[in-house]
């Protein structure tokens, strides 16, 4: 991966017109990252996603993306998500038997991931391997974030954990990252 590619600078937005601007909470962070790169991370992201749609492991017979994945699943979304949740614990209740639902919110999920256990998981569980695993090697180290507002930029500083938040491939790396392919 390129250099030129890997910077990235936040803009800290305020979530709500209404919030107190001077409350550091008030705002979002907004990570954006090259063109170019966002392009390239879309035909890697279209290869990945479409290697672990199609591989089926050898030894469990498992897909590496089970079919009710919905995240980065043709045809599939976070409406197909609600619905089939929903028709199940109506199925339950018309049965009879009791429905319970666990939600939970990983708070800075995007920061926290360590790049040394994201690419051992990619080998070990997802079968990656050679060029393929120095590229995200490639991809997640030297990169750098600065702080831009209007009126002021802060000096750029490196990017030690983390999946590049604004970036096309973040989000399936982070769920490839807490998600074991034998669920």
């Amino acid at each position: 991966m390129p250099s030129s590619f890997k910077p990235g600078y936040v803009t800290p937005l305020l979530k709500k017109a209404d919030l107190d601007a001077a409350d550091v909470k008030s705002y979002r962070p907004i990570t954006n990252l090259s063109v170019v790169s966002k392009q390239l991370e879309r035909l890697v992201a279209q290869q990945l996603t479409t290697y672990l749609t199609d591989t089926v492991t050898r030894y469990r017979r498992v897909r590496l993306l089970p079919d009710l994945q919905s995240a980065y699943h043709a045809h599939h979304s976070t409406e197909t998500a609600v619905l089939k949740v929903v028709g199940d614990i109506l199925l339950a209740l018309d049965s009879g038997n009791l429905a319970l639902l666990s939600l939970f919110d990983l708070l800075a999920a995007f920061d926290t991931v360590d790049h040394d256990t994201l690419l051992r998981r990619l080998q070990t569980s997802y079968g990656l391997d050679g060029v393929v695993i120095k590229w995200f090697a490639s991809y997640l180290s030297g990169r750098t974030q600065h702080v831009r507002t209007p009126t002021t930029t802060s000096l750029p500083l490196p990017v030690a954990y983390g999946v590049p938040q604004g970036s096309v491939l973040g989000p399936i790396l982070l769920l490839l990252y807490y998600r074991s392919p034998t669920c």
